[in-house]
């Protein structure tokens, strides 16, 4: 891993790959991952969870966070989490998106889809939607402006946030207002050269990134497969404005390149934020001063977009 020019600030992280072997373990212990009780005892948020139906009616939680003293209606980001669809939610993630509610303005909808491999695809990207649509359905009692629900995601929640774009606008339900998508997969064929390159960086690299699929995605012949593989999508026009992050020496990094450049190529307003001497999931590390630059950026997209500032 010393070959690789990942910034000091990174360290110990930058010298750190998940000893991750098999799916079924991955799974395993995913399943395990809850939210910690400090969550929901945060001096700026406040956080509730409920249950909702999600895919074909079995039940999913949601975390509400939100400011402690809204006023008025306010604008919302239904939010995936990373981990390789294997994973639950970690403490960083949770903490990003308190960040997200106090920092941006908004209300953030924090989705627990279930996991594969014991639930593969489609069930996460369903999971996924239906908690869109209950948001656009609930938004007098969450006190939510319909006309302000974007959608975003770190790594495989990035893809889980593209594809939930791409299901609004193929079945003709509410589109969000943006895509928020950090670091994203975007594409299982896994062609392209920061792929062949980044076998062995840390954090996460095509050899997990290989695991990850097979345990997503079993059959990859399904007729809907751009919905678990946003890069594969027909067309990527009409599909909302979208900020896109990338790591530097992340293997993910090409292919959220390249689904930026599709959906501007199909006239879509894209923010393409590719960061340097970072390696995935570099803002595990918030005191990072790339991090803090990079969290400053997404919160100025999100001000912007959402209160038009």
């Amino acid at each position: 891993m010393a070959k690789y020019s990942i910034s000091r600030e990174y360290f110990p992280f930058s010298k750190i790959a998940p000893p991750l072997r098999d799916a079924r373990i991955a799974g395993w212990l995913g399943s395990k991952m809850k939210a910690p009780r400090r969550v929901f005892k945060n001096a700026n948020v406040k956080v509730t969870s409920t249950k909702i139906p999600g895919y074909l009616g079995e039940e999913i939680e949601l975390l509400i966070m939100e400011p402690h003293s809204p006023k008025g209606e306010s604008p919302a980001l239904v939010y995936y989490h990373g981990g390789g669809f294997f994973f639950g939610a970690s403490g960083c993630h949770y903490d990003m998106a308190m960040d997200y509610a106090a920092l941006g303005g908004c209300k953030v909808i924090f989705v627990q889809y279930r996991l594969a491999p014991k639930y593969p695809f489609p069930t996460p990207v369903f999971d996924c939607y239906e908690a869109l649509l209950w948001t656009y359905k609930n938004t007098d009692k969450l006190g939510i402006d319909p006309s302000r629900i974007a959608v975003g995601g770190d790594s495989a929640g990035g893809a889980l946030a593209a594809a939930v774009c791409q299901l609004s606008r193929d079945r003709g339900t509410d589109i969000p207002l943006f895509q928020l998508l950090i670091y994203p997969v975007t594409d299982r064929r896994m062609d392209t050269p920061s792929n062949r390159k980044f076998t062995d960086t840390p954090m996460w690299n095509s050899r997990l990134s290989s695991i990850m699929w097979k345990g997503y995605l079993p059959n990859p012949d399904t007729p809907d497969i751009a919905y678990a593989s946003p890069m594969e999508a027909q067309s990527f026009s009409h599909l909302p404005p979208a900020y896109i992050e990338t790591a530097e020496f992340d293997c993910l990094r090409d292919e959220a390149v390249n689904y930026a450049h599709a959906l501007m190529e199909d006239g879509v307003p894209v923010t393409l934020n590719c960061t340097l001497g970072t390696m995935h999931g570099f803002d595990l590390l918030r005191s990072a001063p790339t991090t803090r630059a990079a969290f400053s950026v997404r919160i100025k997209y999100l001000r912007r977009a959402f209160h038009k500032q």
